[in-house]
């Protein structure tokens, strides 16, 4: 008995150790999802699928109608649409019904959300044995409609939905920030629109913009109010100004470099020209939109998706009639510290789709999430904004192409802001770049629009705010988005450390050699005690 509790003991420790060596330390594996050899079309499945949508009934009904004709081709599979008006409300059903084990099917979010869904037990199904799968996979030969290849989808887009080593999730529209800027008041204040703003530019007439007449009214509209500067999203804002100057901001690694010097110096411009009153954000003051039709903007930074809310002809507009200001709109690239070498934030959702215990049931649920890739579902979807396809065979498609050549015949499907604004993307798609996705980086992307925010509002408040008051915002933001570590929280995930040291392997390698070692001589001294005994 002696001698069997030996060998055991023996074997366990070197298994353990070679485990140890030839895995993460501390990372969570994820395998790919078994694709059945066919799909079963006799069984009835019911699948859910949770969007986002802006009370667009244009969109609902494109989903409806993607809905709609899917089912024809698949009668076995019903698809339940649940809408949401906000992803952040997306992402936090998400998470709740994770630990009661009822996520939905299929639901379109962002990588930095799946980078949390993935602290979760095999919760979201990693893509890439699906993508080439010869029969059900993109392009594959059994579908019942025609599928994108993967090469046929926009390297850029895709890319942005690897996190670690795998695809889990597609891409499903893209937009990127533009400036929609009214080039009639700039040019009455004197100046002419470069082919490409700069930071320097836009603060310059900005602060121009803020001589006043002797009755208080601004001279440049002829009213009480005026923010010549409104940025939307405070989070691309730092995020973007950190890309175009260089600067760190986070790794895949999940190592927070967002509270560097940078930063700080960003914080100072956007304080100093806050001050001024050339400045406010989306949170603080109120859509940019609104400002920029009824003449109190002059810059307003906003997503391309909402190209169809911006400009004296917007097809959608929440001000009343009479306070729009008739003026002439350009859309450009967000404002450029180097012009030279511009960039851009690549935003838009993805699909990702959740592991269940029937391998038929998600199948079914993979080609629902194709046919939101098929030209029928991308180009209708895109038409309602400032979007673009994320397949380039949307892209060369006849009746896409008319689409762009229409721009401007009309101010509800050719408006000229909203074709303006996805051409600005597609001619630009090199120009862009995403964020590292981890556990909680949607933690380091909030704590990034945090900073402005607080300044801007700390300015507003007529508080100083100097070196001084940023170094104890910087510790203010850390605490409150539990980023005091250097890297962000993981929501009770367990944290990838990545590969072990090299000395660690070493280590390791030399215990596992010796425990090999001390069981060969062993065996050899046990087999001649026996051949002794026997003897």
């Amino acid at each position: 008995m002696k001698i069997k509790r030996r060998k055991w003991g023996i074997a366990l420790v070197t298994a353990l150790a070679i485990g140890i060596l030839t895995g993460c330390h501390g990372a969570k594996s994820s395998s790919d999802f078994e694709i059945p050899e066919s799909f079963d079309e006799s069984k009835a499945m019911e699948i859910t699928f949770w969007a986002k949508n802006d009370t667009n009934k244009t969109q609902t009904a494109i989903y409806n109608k993607a809905i709609e004709d899917f089912q024809k081709l698949y009668p076995n599979i019903t698809v339940n649409m649940r809408l949401y008006t906000d992803y952040g409300k997306i992402y936090n059903d998400v998470i709740t019904n994770i630990s009661t084990n009822t996520t939905p099917n299929v639901c379109i979010t962002y990588p930095d959300h799946i980078a949390t869904y993935l602290t979760g037990n095999n919760t979201v199904i990693p893509l890439d044995s699906l993508f080439a799968d010869e029969k059900y996979g993109l392009g594959g030969s059994e579908l019942k409609f025609e599928s994108p290849k993967v090469s046929e989808i926009v390297p850029e887009f895709l890319n942005e939905c690897v996190i670690g080593e795998h695809h889990y999730a597609v891409p499903y529209m893209r937009s990127t920030e533009a400036c929609y800027v009214n080039k009639t008041f700039v040019e009455k204040l004197g100046y002419k629109l470069p082919e490409m703003l700069t930071w320097d530019f836009v603060w310059e007439v900005s602060e121009a913009a803020m001589a006043q007449n002797a009755d208080g009214t601004y001279k440049v509209n002829g009213q009480n109010v005026l923010i010549p500067f409104i940025y939307k999203s405070t989070d691309n804002m730092m995020i973007t100004s950190l890309k175009q100057k260089g600067a760190d901001y986070s790794d895949s690694d999940g190592n927070i470099l967002l509270f560097n010097d940078e930063t700080r110096n960003i914080l100072l411009d956007v304080a100093e020209h806050t001050k001024n009153g050339a400045f406010s954000t989306f949170k603080i003051s109120g859509y940019p939109a609104n400002f920029l039709n009824a003449g109190q903007c002059i810059f307003a930074v906003d997503s391309t998706a909402g190209a169809t809310w911006m400009g004296s002809d917007a097809p959608l507009m929440d001000i009343a009639e009479d306070k729009i200001v008739d003026f002439e709109t350009e859309v450009m690239t967000v404002p450029q510290y180097d012009p030279e070498n511009p960039w851009m934030m690549s935003q838009g959702p993805s699909i990702c789709i959740f592991n269940k215990a029937d391998p038929q049931e998600v199948m079914a649920s993979w080609l629902f999430t194709q046919y939101l890739l098929s030209n029928e579902v991308q180009i209708a979807y895109s038409q309602t904004e400032g979007y673009i396809p994320v397949t380039t065979k949307a892209h060369k498609d006849p009746g896409y192409q008319e689409y762009l050549s229409l721009e401007g015949t009309d101010n509800e499907l050719h408006y000229d802001i909203k074709i303006k604004a996805a051409k600005l993307l597609m001619d630009n798609t090199e120009h862009t770049f995403v964020t590292p996705v981890f556990n909680g980086s949607a933690s380091v992307r909030d704590a990034a629009g945090q900073l402005v925010e607080n300044v801007t509002k700390n300015v507003k408040r007529k508080k100083t705010v100097d070196e001084a008051f940023i170094l104890a915002l910087y510790d203010d933001v850390r605490a409150l988005y539990h980023l005091d570590q250097g890297k962000a929280a993981l929501g009770g995930g367990k944290e990838d450390l990545g590969e072990l040291p090299f000395a660690s392997k070493v280590l390791l390698g030399a215990i596992v050699i010796a425990w090999i070692c001390i069981a060969f001589f062993w065996l050899r001294d046990s087999f001649r005690q026996k051949n002794q005994n026997n003897a």
